[in-house]
């Protein structure tokens, strides 16, 4: 059971081309957001289609992959965790942020 604690699979299609970092360390970490769409019919019997952004970052051999191979609108089908992050912003306001660390990718 504790391979399923903390796993969020998702599919969609990224925003923009995924901003990439390397640390001092040589470790590459990459940043993107990731849309999901799900649609339903309406009480009007109309379609409705709903989007919802994911921030996702990516660490090592991953973040490498997302570099080479991913840019605007590729459509990936991802697995990682969720995780909260809690911060101060350059005027001292608290921030919350959520995001999806990816550990696994398939291009699709």
């Amino acid at each position: 059971m504790n391979n399923i604690r903390n796993r969020v699979r998702l599919i969609g299609n990224t925003g923009g081309d995924p901003e990439i970092l390397t640390l001092e360390s040589g470790k590459k970490l990459a940043k993107f957001s990731l849309a999901t769409n799900e649609s339903y019919v309406d009480a009007k019997g109309e379609k409705v289609t709903e989007t919802q952004w994911h921030h996702l970052t990516a660490w090592g051999k991953t973040a490498e992959l997302i570099e080479k191979y991913v840019n605007k609108g590729k459509e990936l089908a991802v697995e990682g965790k969720i995780t909260y992050r809690t911060y101060e912003d350059k005027n001292g306001d608290k921030r919350h942020s959520t995001e999806i660390v990816v550990d696994d990718l398939l291009l699709l």
